[in-house]
């Protein structure tokens, strides 16, 4: 991935939602600080993250983050656990392991259309065929 001029981070790209107030965005995205080094590779701008929670600080509590960078199918993560801190941390790290899926998926050995194509020939160099007969 080439270096983003602009790079998202946490603290720029965050919401929060219903649930939580403008109050307890500060210690969310220091609960997400860890999110900053996969984020970096999008521009910011194109980047948003939206963290809610339901039923707050009950049995029945849910704590959902989204994610939309632009060009990319948006991510929901969800969480029931009744703590919250561990609801936000369990969300965080859903996330950070969907990003890292979505980035091996473009790599070319997981993508067989970048994977077949092969590099261009040298002048200095011969093509090698792998006819059985030639073998």
């Amino acid at each position: 991935m080439s270096a983003v001029a602009n790079p998202a981070t946490v603290a720029e790209c965050l919401r929060v939602g219903a649930g939580f107030s403008q109050g307890d965005r500060a210690w969310i995205a220091e609960q997400f600080a860890t999110l900053d080094a996969r984020l970096a590779g999008f521009h910011a701008d194109a980047t948003e993250l939206e963290v809610s929670v339901k039923d707050r600080e009950t049995k029945g509590q849910k704590v959902t983050l989204e994610c939309w960078i632009a060009g990319r199918q948006k991510i929901v993560t969800t969480s029931t656990e009744e703590d919250l801190h561990a609801a936000l941390n369990d969300v965080r790290d859903d996330l950070r392991r969907r990003l890292n899926d979505a980035k091996t998926r473009q790599e070319p050995r997981n993508n067989k259309h970048l994977r077949d194509i092969q590099p261009p020939q040298t002048a200095d160099t011969e093509p090698v065929r792998a006819d059985a007969e030639t073998a």
